[in-house]
């Protein structure tokens, strides 16, 4: 009555109308998978790696802080014996290295 016809036609979005409210939320998600999710996965991958690598003489830093040069590898338990000053030798699991400096690495 007071809305013309053709403005009511407009109103009428349909299937394709709801669709594209969900383009801009699925862009989001590309880009968000590009620039954070995949280099993450990719730097934990190569974390991991680095540690199924450790040998005997490497230097490691652990999450708690303790630097030290790495005497045994207990591979069955997942646990390392690292040496942080001369006879001081302590135990840590493997999973709380944060830092793994390799033989070849230390010039």
């Amino acid at each position: 009555m007071f809305i013309k016809p053709s403005y009511a036609q407009g109103l009428n979005t349909g299937i394709s109308g709801e669709f594209s409210l969900f383009i801009p939320l699925l862009i989001i998600f590309f880009i968000m998978y590009f620039l954070v999710i995949r280099p993450q996965r990719l730097q934990l991958k190569k974390h991991r790696e680095r540690i199924d690598a450790i040998r005997r003489g490497d230097h490691v830093v652990t999450a708690g802080g303790l630097i030290g040069r790495v005497t045994r590898v207990y591979t069955d338990i997942g646990e390392l014996e690292i040496e942080i000053a001369d006879g001081v030798r302590v135990r840590v699991i493997r999973s709380t290295l944060s830092n793994i400096r390799m033989k070849e690495d230390n010039t």
